[in-house]
């Protein structure tokens, strides 16, 4: 559909699709901050549980625990800890935004990579600081 295209219902012109409009860092961390809270309520989830087989039982809690320990489990905590950093930043940046600060094309440009970045960083810093702690 091409931007001067109108509804056949009222006429009025229609928005742009994600076919005309390319895809940008800024709008690739807008839709990343939604996936990253909806992926927290799963870890959320997850941790619950985690903490509800330790309160239950050892062998309750020795199976949550393998689970984690396994590749799957384990690949779902470093996306979970993505997750979690990911939206923690980008959050700030949109903080600095409330505050009316940031606005500018190239500043919301570089605050969209630090997000998508620093997250990345901080997440492997993390795990590699837990892996080389715990010896697992």
């Amino acid at each position: 559909m091409g931007m001067t295209e109108k509804s056949p219902i009222s006429g009025r012109p229609l928005s742009p699709h994600l076919q005309i409009w390319g895809w940008t860092v800024t709008m690739a961390a807008s839709i990343a901050h939604r996936i990253t809270g909806i992926a927290l309520y799963g870890g959320s989830i997850l941790l619950a549980a985690w903490l509800a087989a330790a309160a239950y039982s050892e062998e309750a809690y020795g199976m949550v625990a393998g689970v984690m320990h396994s590749l799957p489990g384990r690949v779902i905590l470093i996306g979970f800890t993505y997750a979690l950093l990911f939206h923690l930043i980008n959050g700030i940046r949109h903080l600095f935004w409330d505050a009316g600060q940031g606005f500018a094309l190239k500043t919301a440009r570089a605050s969209a990579w630090l997000a998508f970045l620093g997250a990345a960083l901080l997440t492997a810093l993390i795990w590699t600081y837990g892996l080389t702690q715990t010896g697992v």
